[in-house]
């Protein structure tokens, strides 16, 4: 019996995301791997954040991407968690070797546009670390299927 060839819902990305607070914008592109499970999006890419003594660390990032939902998750120097839902303001934490604390993200807007393998995500919340508003943020992420050999 012959097995049945599947289109593989795993593949490379691009990802570009954009961050806006205080007027001030940082962007990052890098490349990652999605993952598409049911309903549900997952990108994973790994970030170097610098620590305290210069040193470079490591962080992986999986973003889990559902119809009205943002989930941000980080692992590896930093351990975080934000969760993203137009109209709520939903609980997360960070941890680092240095310092945690609670957080909560209010968000005011969330727009998910899919496009077969392509997918552009814009937010705006104001983050508050316990239950002080910490700032707000803007940010945008395209993401696209990088081309295979």
């Amino acid at each position: 019996m012959p097995e049945h060839q599947q289109q593989s819902d795993k593949y490379a990305v691009s990802l570009s995301l954009t961050s806006i607070q205080d007027g001030q914008e940082n962007v990052l592109s890098t490349t990652g791997e999605a993952i598409i499970r049911g309903a549900q999006l997952f990108i994973r890419y790994e970030e170097r954040e610098q620590g305290p003594q210069g040193e470079a660390q490591s962080v992986r990032t999986t973003l889990k991407i559902a119809d009205h939902e943002l989930k941000l998750i980080r692992h590896g120097a930093i351990e975080s968690e934000q969760t993203f839902q137009a109209g709520r303001r939903l609980p997360g934490f960070y941890r680092s070797p240095y310092m945690q604390f609670n957080l909560s993200t209010d968000t005011r807007k969330l727009d998910i546009i899919r496009k077969g393998r392509s997918l552009q995500v814009s937010w705006e919340y104001g983050l508050y670390v316990y239950e002080e508003l910490s700032g707000q943020f803007a940010l945008s992420l395209h993401i696209q299927e990088e081309p295979t050999c």
